[in-house]
């Protein structure tokens, strides 16, 4: 049974980097979640994870997922299958991702120790996906415990802008749409069309 499993699993990837024409297409763990290879190998000690994030120039994105969530499948078939979308995170982000409905400890940023279950219903999460995006080291220290959320599927421009939002720090002086109405005033002084759906 294990090696149909794995030999399954073999299919999944291989069939996944055909369809995208990439080599680092998404698999399936084994609790049924998509996965890209560039996740972070993380111990789920959140603090931890952000302070190794800070010293790489980098923020920490939780995502929330589940078996069979058909848009959590469509975030890494079309949003992370475009270079340009995934190539942003993985420079800007270290991902970790959590399931929904785990068991997995995870020690959330006040060292408290939990289930990734738990875990979701102590940061209100109800649907997936959700991002979460995580303060750095020194908003920490100042009590902010997120800045932004991504609370469902965000088509390919819209995914994109958030992680933009929150990479330039724009999220302290102004909201999302905001944030978005400037990018479309940029694009139209540029003479672009977005690709928004």
């Amino acid at each position: 049974m294990l090696h149909r499993i794995r030999t399954f699993s073999a299919a999944v990837v291989f069939a996944a980097a055909l369809i995208t024409g990439r080599a680092d297409a998404a698999t399936l763990n084994e609790d049924g979640l998509h996965v890209q290879p560039w996740f972070a190998d993380s111990f789920l000690i959140l603090a931890e994870d952000n302070e190794d994030a800070a010293s790489n120039g980098k923020r920490v994105a939780i995502f929330f997922e589940q078996r069979g969530c058909p848009y959590c499948k469509e975030m890494h078939t079309v949003n992370l299958a475009k270079p340009e979308v995934s190539d942003f995170i993985k420079e800007n982000f270290s991902v970790v991702q959590l399931n929904l409905w785990g068991a997995r400890e995870v020690t959330d940023l006040d060292g408290k120790a939990m289930e990734e279950r738990a875990l979701a219903r102590r940061w209100r999460v109800n649907f997936t996906p959700t991002v979460v995006f995580l303060p750095t080291p020194d908003e920490i220290a100042k009590g902010e415990t997120e800045v932004a959320r991504m609370p469902g599927y965000f088509k390919p421009f819209h995914f994109l802008s958030m992680f933009e939002f929150v990479a330039a720090g724009a999220y302290k002086d102004q909201n999302f749409q905001r944030f978005l109405q400037d990018k479309f005033k940029r694009y139209e002084a540029e003479g672009k069309k977005p690709e928004v759906w």
